[in-house]
């Protein structure tokens, strides 16, 4: 009797482990790349997956888009200046076969890979367009990357560089230069208003030489403008040329 439950545990013991190795329950996001004696013989998934025990292996794949961060690179610009950079790299697996077979590890390949070709790439541009052609960059590397992942089934869709560390020296030598620049378009918006002013001030004065009245009129606004001061004593000349009418009428009377 005990050896006939001894048998009947052990059959129980051995069934659960067959059920187990022989079925399997994938994601939606999931594939299953199935070997059969060391040969692939297809995809499944996604959902309940039957295998047949010690003769089928499954390898999962996800093909969820994968967020990789590079870590900072030392990398030296073609201007000769020393940088860190670091980036992020989104790609995903599009054949999960090649995936499996063409690489060990695809997600240790494409790490380096990214951190290699980052490296390259930044290495042939100089300083002043790694700031400020940063997208065009991005779009280089992200074309390089795509194109040398596509034997693995992996395809990179993105490719963002995300800080640029510079140097103390560097730093400070930029804030110099920044401060420069708004000091030069400082003083060319200065002078180009000076000239504006004098212009204006020159058409004035060629309006009011072609007509005295004028003078006289602008002469009598100014008188107006310093009377409302609260100057208690103003002394103004008076233009002779004010006077001039009245004269001839007075001489006229006479």
């Amino acid at each position: 009797m005990p050896n006939a439950l001894f048998a009947l545990v052990f059959f129980i013991v051995i069934l659960i482990y067959i059920l187990a190795s022989a079925i399997r329950i994938l994601n939606e996001y999931e594939r299953g790349v199935v070997f059969r004696l060391g040969r692939v013989i297809g995809i499944k998934g996604p959902g309940l997956i039957i295998l047949i025990p010690i003769v089928d292996k499954m390898v999962k794949v996800s093909l969820r888009v994968v967020a990789m961060d590079v870590p900072p690179q030392d990398v030296i610009t073609k201007d000769n200046v020393s940088v860190k950079v670091n980036a992020v790299i989104y790609f995903r697996v599009m054949d999960s076969i090649k995936a499996i077979i063409e690489v060990e590890n695809y997600l240790f390949a494409t790490s380096q890979l990214a951190q290699t070709t980052l490296r390259s790439v930044l290495g042939e541009a100089e300083l002043d367009d790694l700031l400020s052609e940063r997208e065009k960059i991005n779009h280089k590397l992200q074309a390089i990357l795509d194109k040398q992942t596509d034997p693995w089934g992996v395809k990179v869709a993105t490719v963002e560089v995300k800080h640029v560390d510079l140097p103390d020296e560097m730093r400070r030598a930029m804030a110099k230069q920044a401060e420069a620049e708004r000091e030069r378009r400082a003083k060319i918006i200065h002078s180009e208003g000076e000239f504006q002013a004098a212009q204006k001030l020159s058409d004035a004065a060629a309006i009011i030489s072609e007509n005295p009245s004028a003078m006289q009129l602008r002469f009598l606004q100014t008188l107006t403008e310093v009377a409302s001061e609260k100057n208690s004593t103003t002394i103004f000349p008076v233009p002779i040329d004010l006077l001039t009418p009245f004269l001839k009428k007075a001489k006229e009377k006479e």
